[in-house]
């Protein structure tokens, strides 16, 4: 097995493993403007590799671009499908070479995910997740049901939540979690009755626990974009995948994911969460009577904290950088890119939104409780 790590390892790790593809490249895609990528299938397909691509049948305002795509790849002799619109969501991300080597991503083929975010890749050539991988694609392919048979192969809804629950419920020491958005009651509770059992449980990323009993999770914001789900399970075993702790993606969502009993490995992931960890700064999870004082906050006031706490500027810089690195030949494709800078947008605004809301209601608590303990009124909203 070998980790990839971004955006350290960038995309030339990717394009090797396809470009040493001798028999046949199967590859689900789910967002993609790095045309390097594209080229390096259009070459397979050249040399006489058999390429298959699995496309997800929409994406969050990229449809357009996914269409042109589809359609270059069909002019070369690829072999195309879209994935079926069962789900609310085609989100996984992976590709199979020879039928040998499966490369289990956590990340999207975009600037802004390969060049931009913490993120991991695994790479291995394990015969049963290989195999399962394989059965799972063409089941998807040919649209047809998939019964999970390789427990250490995570797909929802197939038996994500019944995996996960296993693995962390299995921890003895130590959680560490790389999270998007953890909102599923059941997993918050879990991880919150780890806390009371001495568990070391700690998260970069965000949590949304009012309401749950055992309390809220302490989580850190790292400062670098993240695109990454993964927990670590005391240092030797560890989950790599597409889906965060949420229903929607347990339960409604194609998603992927490995869990791998590798020490070595699991091992560098927990090095560079704890350098990570170090870096990052702790969130604080408001009250709920306290976040309800917030909506009466002026309008004016919420939008120019909110606008503070965006900082674009440094990560459009390295995008232009990266895409004026030199690829002279690869094609590019404004629209796709302008997508990228939307995806980065909206999750920059929802993060800033939350950092504001938090650091005002904790400014106004404060406020009022210095009002209080002077004895004078509270100033008239």
């Amino acid at each position: 097995m070998k980790l990839l790590v971004q955006p350290d390892g960038g995309i030339d790790p990717l394009l090797d493993a396809l470009r040493k593809a001798k028999k046949s490249i199967q590859i689900l895609i789910f967002r993609i403007d790095r045309s390097e990528v594209e080229k390096a299938l259009m070459e397979a397909a050249q040399r006489g590799v058999a390429v298959q691509a699995l496309i997800a049948y929409t994406n969050r305002g990229g449809d357009k671009n996914l269409r042109r795509f589809e359609m270059r790849l069909l002019e070369r002799g690829i072999t195309v499908t879209r994935t079926s619109d069962d789900l609310v969501r085609y989100h996984g991300k992976m590709f199979i070479i020879d039928g040998k080597e499966l490369v289990l991503m956590a990340f999207n083929f975009t600037h802004m995910d390969i060049c931009m975010s913490r993120s991991f890749a695994l790479v291995t050539s394990k015969s049963s997740l290989v195999k399962e991988a394989v059965k799972l694609f063409e089941a998807d392919v040919q649209r047809s049901p998939y019964k999970a048979e390789e427990e250490d192969f995570v797909v929802s809804p197939a038996n994500a939540r019944e995996r996960l629950t296993e693995f962390i419920k299995g921890a003895k020491k130590q959680l560490l979690l790389y999270e998007m958005k953890i909102s599923d009651r059941e997993f918050i509770s879990m991880l919150n009755e780890k806390i009371s059992d001495g568990v070391d449980v700690r998260v970069i990323g965000r949590s949304q626990s009012k309401n749950v009993p055992g309390g809220s999770l302490s989580t850190r914001k790292l400062p670098m974009r993240l695109h990454v789900r993964a927990i670590l399970r005391d240092g030797k075993s560890a989950f790599l995948g597409s889906q965060s702790l949420r229903k929607l993606e347990l339960e409604a969502r194609r998603e992927i994911g490995v869990i791998i009993h590798d020490p070595k490995i699991t091992k560098k992931m927990v090095e560079i969460f704890d350098a990570d960890w170090e870096k990052a700064e702790p969130t604080v999870t408001a009250p709920q009577d306290a976040m309800m004082e917030a909506l009466n906050l002026p309008a004016k006031k919420v939008a120019k904290s909110i606008a503070k706490q965006i900082s674009m500027r440094p990560m459009m810089e390295q995008l232009i950088d990266n895409v004026m690195d030199g690829h002279k030949d690869a094609t590019f494709e404004p629209e796709a890119l302008a997508q990228t800078v939307r995806e980065a947008f909206r999750d920059e605004v929802q993060s800033a939104v939350v950092n504001a809301l938090q650091d005002m209601v904790t400014a106004n608590a404060e406020a009022s409780a210095d009002r209080a303990g002077s004895g004078k009124p509270n100033a008239a909203r």
